[in-house]
C-alpha cells in the first residue's frame, strides 16, 4: 500500500539531509542591558527619565529602598555613565541629585525597544 506521504529521506538523494524549520531570528533577553535590567537600576533611569533630576531622598521614596542600596545601584549607574550625580550644599544640609544623561537615556530607549520586541515575539506564541 502507498503512503501518502514519504518518510523522511525517502525518495530524495543521500546526501539531502533533513534539517528543522528554520525560524527568523527571535529577540532574546541576552539583548537587554543587563545594568538596566536590574529592578532598582531600571527604577532610578526610569524615574530620572521622566523628571529632569530628583534628590538621593526622593529616588530613595520613590523607589522604597534603604541609603546603601540606593547608592550601590545609582554608583553602578554613574560609573557607566547612564546618570550624572551632583552634590552641593543647600544651606548647611548636603544634597546630592541626580540626572540622567544623554548616554543613559539612549540606554534606556535600546533596552525599552529590546523588551517591547521579546513582549511582542512573546504574544505571538
Amino acid at each position: 500500500m502507498a503512503r501518502p506521504h514519504p518518510l523522511p529521506g525517502e525518495g530524495r538523494p543521500a546526501s539531502f539531509k533533513l534539517h528543522h524549520r528554520v525560524r527568523p531570528a527571535q529577540p532574546s533577553a541576552a539583548e537587554l542591558d543587563p545594568l538596566i535590567h536590574e529592578r532598582i537600576r531600571l527604577g532610578i533611569v526610569s524615574a530620572l527619565a521622566v523628571n529632569e533630576s530628583l534628590s538621593f531622598r526622593d529616588l530613595k521614596q520613590i523607589l522604597k529602598t534603604s541609603d546603601g542600596n540606593l547608592s550601590v545601584h545609582a554608583r553602578k549607574l554613574e560609573d557607566a555613565e547612564y546618570i550624572a550625580c551632583t552634590k552641593f550644599f543647600e544651606g548647611r544640609l548636603p544634597k546630592t541629585e541626580f540626572r540622567l544623561t544623554a548616554t543613559g537615556r539612549r540606554a534606556l530607549e535600546r533596552y525599552l525597544d529590546a523588551m517591547e520586541s521579546l513582549i511582542q515575539a512573546a504574544r505571538r506564541r
